[in-house]
């Protein structure tokens, strides 16, 4: 199938043409004819499957071919600030062609800019929750004329304690709307609020929820925690090692391991929570443009951020969320591209890596041979493989490319 099949008109498709779209991807081709039917839609698909298109084509192609920047037509609930950033800059892209205006609402950084935005007029909002409600309260934001509601990444919502601000947000819509509602996963607690907001929604669902992805070629190291640092460094001494997102599990844990890789000349930069908008832009901006080799982060970069040719994700902490794994690894094997997922194992962890197993359906194949390995550890109840990088028969299947690049560093 190519996008001139999707019904999408001659704006839209010279935009999708400018960003080099060949194919729809799953998610698109499922999703985009529904939503430009006007139907209710639930989407649950991972991160990486081209799902932000999936639904902004047609949210543009919907809202018509004229601007009527009096009031805000679609608005879109994100819940971070850089998947906002990063929305709302598909958005921009998307709507070259049109005369339709869009701007991005997140804290942070200071509202005068977004304020003086919705003033001038905007028919597209992306926005994350607090500073929404922020301008909300403040009678900057009116969404009594809102067409299309879009919440994206509903679950990490949930996670981040957004239900609630969610809520409101929503109590603030008119009731007759078209509701597009994405989600990794359906816990419970999303499923109730997409039974109460949508209308005879179509599901898409776009591989198994929870399952990683098969071109993710994932690995194990069992260390102990004060051998973590050195067996990373180990492994950065490869230069297949391109482009590497770590991930750790506190902000302070972040900041040093930055700190300590930048003064052994290894360029690194820490985004976390506690980092200004300014600094985690920069750094952000840094880590795609090939400046800094290595992005260390928390939990906060592990959905929506869409950085090309990330070679490696390092979970240099493992989650205690099992379904965070999954998100984490995501960030590499974007689009069609393949990508290796490291993870380093403590004692301490292993409840977590059996959770984790548990969830993908699967034992992740364990390195036996590096300098760091931990004898204790290695009792894990896992599944193992030899030095020389040898898989079970799902894996043999993997390229040739990926095994060669699993083998090195372990040498």
């Amino acid at each position: 199938m190519h996008f001139d099949d999707l019904q999408l008109n001659n704006s839209l498709l010279r935009a999708v043409k400018s960003e080099g779209y060949t194919s729809p991807t799953p998610i698109q081709e499922k999703a985009i004819p529904h939503v430009l039917a006007g139907r209710d839609v639930i989407g649950c698909a991972q991160t990486g499957t081209g799902k932000t298109a999936a639904f902004a084509l047609p949210v543009l192609q919907n809202l018509g071919t004229k601007s009527h920047t009096r009031h805000i037509r679609a608005l879109v609930l994100s819940p971070t600030r850089e998947l906002a950033a990063q929305i709302g800059t598909n958005f921009k892209s998307y709507a070259r062609h049109t005369p339709l205006k869009q701007t991005v609402i997140f804290g942070g950084v200071g509202q005068n800019p977004q304020v003086q935005a919705v003033k001038r007029g905007v028919d597209i909002v992306v926005a994350t929750p607090g500073r929404l409600i922020d301008l909300m309260n403040q009678g900057i934001v009116k969404l009594d004329r809102v067409e299309i509601f879009v919440l994206d990444e509903a679950d990490r919502m949930l996670d981040m304690g957004f239900i609630h601000d969610m809520k409101r947000v929503i109590k603030k819509l008119p009731k007759k709307r078209q509701t597009l509602f994405f989600s990794a996963t359906m816990p419970q607690a999303i499923q109730d609020l997409a039974n109460e907001i949508l209308i005879d929604p179509v599901l898409i669902q776009v591989d198994p929820q929870s399952s990683t992805a098969e071109k993710i070629d994932q690995s194990i190291f069992l260390v102990e925690n004060n051998n973590k640092r050195n067996l990373l460094k180990h492994l950065l001494k490869s230069p297949d090692l391109e482009r590497v997102l770590v991930f750790m599990r506190t902000k302070h844990r972040a900041n040093n391991l930055a700190k300590q890789l930048s003064r052994g000349s290894m360029k690194a930069e820490a985004i976390h929570g506690n980092k200004s908008q300014t600094a985690r832009t920069r750094a952000l901006k840094n880590f795609r443009d090939g400046k800094t080799r290595i992005l260390v982060a928390t939990d906060i970069a592990a959905r929506g951020l869409d950085v090309d040719d990330v070679t490696h994700v390092v979970n240099y902490d493992l989650p205690n969320i099992p379904e965070s794994y999954v998100h984490r690894i995501g960030r590499t094997a974007r689009a069609e591209a393949s990508g290796i997922a490291y993870s380093f194992v403590s004692v301490d962890e292993r409840p977590y890596l059996k959770n984790i197993e548990t969830l993908i359906g699967e034992a992740i194949q364990v390195v036996e041979a590096h300098p760091f390995v931990s004898d204790v550890a290695a009792n894990a109840p896992v599944q193992k493989t030899t030095s020389s990088g040898k898989k079970n028969t799902r894996n043999k299947n993997r390229s040739k490319r990926n095994r060669n690049r699993r083998r090195k560093p372990n040498r």
